[in-house]
């Protein structure tokens, strides 16, 4: 098996909107798992944390080791 991690890093800013950041990153999210989906990974796991204003969310892809 291969592995690979993409990881992205989002900041909080000023809004009433407690969603702000799941919304706004949630196209770059889906272009991103199209992309690797393309070429044979498969979205493993997901992971996010978070430090200050910043939101770190990570993206774990794996995929079966080239046939013969």
């Amino acid at each position: 098996m291969e592995y690979k991690v993409e990881a992205r890093t989002y900041y909080s800013k000023l809004t009433l909107n407690t969603n702000h950041i799941a919304e706004s990153s949630q196209a770059e999210a889906q272009e991103i798992i199209d992309r690797y989906a393309a070429d044979g990974w498969r979205l493993a796991s997901t992971d996010a944390t978070s430090f200050g204003a910043a939101v770190y969310v990570y993206l774990y892809f794996e995929r079966g080791a080239p046939g013969p």
